[in-house]
């Protein structure tokens, strides 16, 4: 029998796999394949409106009963200085003329509305919502709870674990360094709380009373096996679910994928304004001496996007934010299904290697 955690037992779910809400990646199919199979899917609400929240969510219980996961950012309103706006598109000017588009403009929004979102997701009353690049208060927690909805927030140092602890928070994911897309910090240093999950979880779970998901890095069945025996009640992942058909990303990204090894990512600020892991590619390359004009999030993703849309369309990959993890070289691109079936044996097998060398060994008489 597979383990039962704290976290199987909160959410309702057979296995403590939990995929990982990758915005502008994951899908519908995504979401459903996963939680069909025993786990918690995904589905990520940063980029859309308040309705486009309600309509997935309502897209979703139609083919689903299981419970699902919705993720959030937690954002104010940006405020955009004209002069850094202006310096951003001047440097982006030359890649959007490349790619056959016309210069860049300021734009009236730069993000969804954060609190309208937050209202959806209310309504939505999923198993859970999980929230990174901030915290949410006190009450907002409260909200989430008094509806029944699991609450769990992403920490990247010890100190924001305690904080959500401290905020009512019902888990704590710890995004270890290895893995991919956006950085969840929001105290301290960012480049200092790149602390590598291996180091990260046990440290997490010393600290805090509430069950912890380990995230980053984790690609198979010894990669969850490792989580749990480091006290972690489950694992989220994200990268070893990218190049499964499921999946929204382009074909460029999955060539790119495909071809990663286990130094091909780099954790940059330059797509969007905010540190996140990716491939390294040229856009990343052509920006990083001037990085220190980039704009914070959401400012940078906002004029980043057309150019990103763009390069996707002509399959021009080296334009592209190819967020990805540092178990790229790992994945097995076959369909989330068959990949979850391969993590639960994979685990079982690995738990119970891990069983027969810690047995104590009879005594032999003398």
């Amino acid at each position: 029998m597979f383990p039962v955690t704290a976290f199987t037992k909160l959410a309702g779910v057979e296995y403590p796999i939990l995929g990982a809400p990758m915005a502008g990646a994951s899908t519908i199919d995504l979401t459903i394949a996963i939680s069909e199979a025993g786990g918690l899917g995904p589905l990520p609400a940063a980029a859309l409106s308040a309705d486009a929240i309600r309509k997935e969510v309502a897209d979703v219980r139609q083919r689903t009963s299981k419970p699902f996961n919705i993720n959030l950012f937690v954002l104010g309103e940006p405020k955009a200085d004209p002069q850094h706006v202006g310096r951003a598109l001047e440097l982006l000017a030359p890649i959007r003329a490349e790619l056959g588009l016309p210069p860049g403009t300021p734009l009236e929004r730069y993000c969804p509305d954060n609190a309208a979102q937050m209202e959806a997701v209310l309504e939505a009353r999923p198993a859970m919502a999980s929230f990174t690049f901030g915290i949410l208060s006190r009450e907002q927690i409260a909200a989430f709870k008094s509806r029944g909805v699991l609450v769990m927030g992403t920490a990247t140092n010890v100190a924001e674990a305690r904080a959500w602890e401290a905020a009512g928070a019902d888990l704590v994911c710890a995004q270890g360094s290895e893995a991919g897309a956006h950085r969840g910090t929001f105290l301290g240093d960012a480049e200092q709380s790149l602390v590598g999950t291996m180091a990260l979880v046990p440290q997490m779970v010393d600290a805090v009373r509430v069950p912890v998901i380990a995230a980053g890095g984790i690609m198979d069945g010894r990669g969850i096996a490792a989580a749990l025996m480091l006290g972690a009640a489950g694992v989220q992942m994200g990268t070893a679910f990218l190049s499964s058909p499921e999946s929204g990303i382009s074909q460029a990204w999955r060539e790119a994928l495909r071809g990663a090894k286990d130094d091909s990512t780099r954790v940059s600020r330059i797509y969007s304004g905010r540190h996140a892991r990716g491939i390294v590619n040229e856009f990343m390359r052509k920006l990083t001496p001037v990085v220190n004009d980039v704009p914070p999030y959401p400012i940078q993703n906002a004029l980043t996007q057309p150019i990103r849309q763009a390069a996707a369309k002509a399959g021009r990959g080296e334009y592209l934010s190819l967020w990805a993890g540092q178990g790229a070289a790992m994945a097995r691109g076959v369909p989330a299904a068959e990949l979850f079936a391969a993590l639960v044996r994979e685990t079982y097998d690995a738990l119970g290697r891990a069983a027969s060398v810690s047995a104590p060994r009879a005594s032999s008489a003398h």
